[in-house]
């Protein structure tokens, strides 16, 4: 074993979900125990022959943790959780939202593999050993799931397919499925990354950016039998801002001249051309343009579109130097509480 003295911890941030807790708990018990036990953990419609990890030895036993955390639930989740065992209860003082709550629970594990998943219930539990099996076997860093065949509603799976589009062309991280929170990761990925906005997302980008090898593996999807989704357009919005801070960090956080210069010579250069064409038809033409406005405004235009763009880049860079260099955090933990 590695200076961690447990093999695995499952994290799950939930919120509102008091009628999926307690079976999810359940469920991520039964597959560590059988794990535990070397038996081969079969879910999903995954073929009985998957590959499965080797048991481990008995002085590594118990060898993983179940770490729930509560992300402000406003009905009876902290009630339902407390009564579970074994856990962890990391309980956040208010919503923070879902990035938060994962990178408090990531924060809070001590295993040498993280897996994380939805505390809905839609993702399984049992796909995290051939998760944990294909990392170890392709000698990777990260594994993501593939929801391949979604049970999501049809507005939702829309709603997800375009931002896969749109993230595959600026993100281009080799993930076709990034939204899936169910993910297994050696601990080290997060030595030196905090999450924030929406950017438990676009972890298998961030890590590949710093040079981590991420792979993907095709996982079971449930349909949602308790509660209701927590996605809107609101965090759609979020989710796609974030996701060009994601490729503003992989394409110019080192270079921003190259953006922020190339930028300025083509302003340069469309500026040049606007003016030739105006003194052309002052001059040769012989057209009156003191009564025009459309030239300016489109130039005022551009110029504040443009300055709001840096702005919000470069707050987004500071916001990132403020957070890594400071004991601050985007939340604030309320109580650790740990059964069993």
């Amino acid at each position: 074993m590695s200076s961690q003295s447990l093999y695995l911890s499952v994290i799950v941030p939930v919120y509102n979900e008091e009628g999926a807790v307690a079976n999810l708990h359940r469920e991520i018990l039964a597959m560590c125990l059988g794990m535990g036990r070397g038996e081969r953990v079969v879910g999903g419609g995954i073929e009985e022959n998957a590959p499965t990890p080797s048991p481990l030895p008995p002085t590594h036993s118990p060898f993983f943790e179940i770490i729930f955390v509560n992300d402000g639930s406003s009905d009876r989740t902290m009630e339902v959780l407390k009564t579970l065992s074994p856990i962890k209860i990391v309980n956040l003082r208010r919503n923070f939202g879902q990035t938060a709550a994962m990178d408090a629970g990531i924060k809070a594990a001590s295993g040498r593999y993280l897996a994380t998943l939805d505390g809905d219930g839609q993702n399984n539990p049992a796909d995290i050993p051939r998760l944990i099996a294909k990392l170890e076997k392709d000698d990777l860093d990260v594994v993501s799931g593939w929801r391949k065949n979604r049970q999501d509603k049809k507005s939702k799976r829309w709603a997800s397919l375009a931002a896969a589009f749109v993230r595959r062309r600026l993100i281009k991280d080799g993930i076709h499925d990034s939204g899936c929170s169910l993910k297994v990761y050696r601990s080290e990925c997060f030595d030196r990354v905090n999450l924030y906005g929406e950017m438990h997302r676009f972890i298998p980008a961030i890590l590949k950016i710093k040079g981590f090898r991420i792979g993907e593996e095709v996982v079971d999807h449930r349909a949602r039998t308790t509660g209701k989704t927590k996605y809107n357009w609101k965090r759609g919005v979020k989710g796609i801002l974030d996701m060009f801070s994601v490729w503003f960090w992989h394409k110019y956080a080192a270079r921003p001249l190259h953006l922020f210069g190339g930028a300025g010579v083509a302003l340069m250069a469309i500026s040049a051309f606007a003016g030739f064409m105006a003194l052309y038809k002052k001059f040769f033409a012989f057209q009156d343009l003191s009564n025009s406005a459309m030239t300016n405004l489109s130039m005022f235009g551009f110029f504040i579109g443009l300055l709001l763009l840096v702005f919000g880049l470069v707050s987004d860079m500071l916001t990132k130097i403020y957070f890594g260099a400071t004991l601050d955090r985007p939340y604030d933990v309320r109580e650790v509480i740990e059964n069993g």
